[in-house]
């Protein structure tokens, strides 16, 4: 088994090898291909020729949807888990902060009754999303390991709390006629209706390519090195002169910001938003994906937000010996993270760093043997 496993990792790595040998014109081409398959995803002409891919049970375009906003959160807490080294079990929470304010601006069940379009809401919820990450992370970045998990942990309560009990957020009853993105056809019909979730899927997805750019090149500056260096070893770099509670604070903000775009985006399509949308389980689901595709890996967690939710929605509407495969998604779901942490820790597509790391420690276990 082991002698199996590492020739699967030998060509792994051949591969990635491979990709990074090859000219810059094949690896753009390839990525365009990628690009491409996914616009035409949803297209009902396109995915029926893709054999078991679609799901049977569920609206395939929405479920679609469902999985760009899961990659979209990925990509956001990669840059708090991944690049920084910060443990977050509480990101959900931005994600509710930034519904819940397009919601409060938005909706005439509002107290408010501001009643603002959609667009001009989504700013302002990413904005005091950024906020809340601040005045989060400004008391609690000094802590680390478990500590901050804890913490974060309770801002995901807290909001969720607040959302059920608040009547100013409307508890279980939430806020209803939310507005949708704006936007027109020729014969005047809204392009971001109630039917059709592929507009709002081909939104999500252009908004992920923008804030993949955006990310990949902020990990590549001076703010992207430091994270890596407090990822690594906190007190070493800041010993090296490393401002190390400022650039955490960065990492949280910049994580926060892209939650709250993904829950302004949910907001605008759900047309509703009520405190059992934030369940403390979205934020478990979201860290897994992002371990599962390999932390530190902008691809990696793309792939990884991208299966999980795929994989939890696969079962719906499928029964086996009369039972409902749905009902049990989590134990599958649960079953090949086990399998996962055993065979490839570091993930389905690590960074070079972190598989180098994995890698030494297996030769130091083999040596010990």
């Amino acid at each position: 088994m082991t002698t199996v496993l590492e020739k699967v990792r030998s060509g792994r790595e051949a591969a990635g090898e491979r990709w990074r040998g090859a000219p810059r014109w094949v690896r753009w081409a390839l990525l365009a291909a990628v690009i491409v398959f996914f616009y035409a995803l949803p297209n009902k002409e396109f995915y029926q020729y893709l054999g078991p891919i679609p799901t049977p049970g569920a609206n395939f375009t929405q479920v679609m949807f469902t999985v760009s906003i899961y990659v979209l959160l990925a990509v956001g807490l990669n840059i708090v888990v991944g690049f920084a080294g910060l443990l977050d079990l509480g990101y959900f929470g931005f994600f509710a902060v930034g519904a819940y304010t397009v919601a409060v601006l938005t909706s005439p069940s509002s107290d408010i009754k501001t009643l603002w379009p959609w667009l001009l809401a989504v700013p302002v919820a990413i904005a005091l999303t950024m906020v809340s990450g601040v005045m989060l992370g400004t008391p609690t970045l000094r802590l680390r390991g478990d500590y901050l998990a804890l913490v974060t942990l309770g801002f995901a309560e807290m909001i969720r709390i607040g959302a059920v009990s608040s009547e100013f957020l409307k508890g279980q009853r939430g806020f209803n006629q939310i507005p949708h993105p704006p936007g027109q056809y020729a014969d005047g019909k809204p392009v971001f209706g109630v039917l059709d979730a592929r507009p709002y899927y081909w939104l999500v997805l252009t908004l992920i390519i923008l804030v993949v750019i955006g990310v990949r090149n902020l990990t590549h500056s001076r703010v992207g090195r430091a994270w890596i260096s407090i990822r690594e070893d906190e007190d070493a770099a800041q010993l090296m002169g490393v401002p190390t509670f400022k650039f955490k604070l960065w990492a949280f903000a910049a994580g926060a910001a892209i939650a709250g775009l993904a829950g302004a985006l949910f907001a605008g399509k759900q047309n509703f938003v009520n405190s059992q949308n934030f369940e403390l389980l979205n934020s478990i689901i979201i860290l897994a994906a992002v371990i599962f595709g390999g932390s530190g890996n902008i691809v990696g967690a793309i792939v990884g937000g991208g299966l999980v939710a795929y994989m939890i929605e696969r079962f719906r509407g499928i029964e086996v010996f009369g039972f409902e495969l749905y009902e049990f998604r989590f134990l599958f779901f649960g079953l090949v993270l086990v399998i996962m942490m055993i065979f490839r820790p570091e993930g389905l597509i690590p960074n070079r760093r972190r598989a180098a790391e994995f890698k030494d420690r297996r030769k130091e276990v083999t040596v010990g043997e």
